[in-house]
């Protein structure tokens, strides 16, 4: 019996911890790092954010859906991937680009602010019904 408790306790653990990891899992910039990510408008089918970073700064590894991204300032940022390479991203002030959902680590690594505005996309394009 007492064995049968244990080998349920550790189950009940097991399942516990499973439920309370899972938010942590999604990663959303705007909760793992709301020092650089400030949302400032969502409705259900989009979301938007004010992404600020100085010099050297750097966040924390998390995910991000679908978006375009409206440069504020010319940026230099190095982008970390969960299996450890890297890649540097060059934009200028004024540049608009499609950033794929991608899982990533960004940093600052040039000398001045960083400032854009990220509109991610909750929803899929519908597809066209024929009639």
């Amino acid at each position: 019996m007492k064995n049968q408790l244990n080998s349920a306790s550790v189950w009940l653990a097991i399942l516990v911890f499973g439920f309370l990891a899972r938010p942590a899992f999604a990663q959303d910039a705007a909760k793992v790092d709301s020092a650089h990510y400030k949302v400032v408008f969502e409705t259900d089918q989009v979301r938007v954010l004010r992404v600020t970073a100085g010099p050297g700064e750097k966040s924390v590894m998390h995910e991000q859906p679908e978006a375009v991204v409206v440069f504020l300032t010319d940026v230099l940022v190095k982008v970390t991937f969960p299996d450890g390479t890297t890649q540097e991203r060059a934009a200028k002030a004024g540049q608009v680009v499609w950033n794929p959902a991608e899982k990533l680590l960004p940093e600052n690594i040039g000398n001045r602010p960083l400032e854009a505005i990220l509109i991610e996309l909750k929803v899929k394009s519908a597809a066209i019904k024929k009639n």
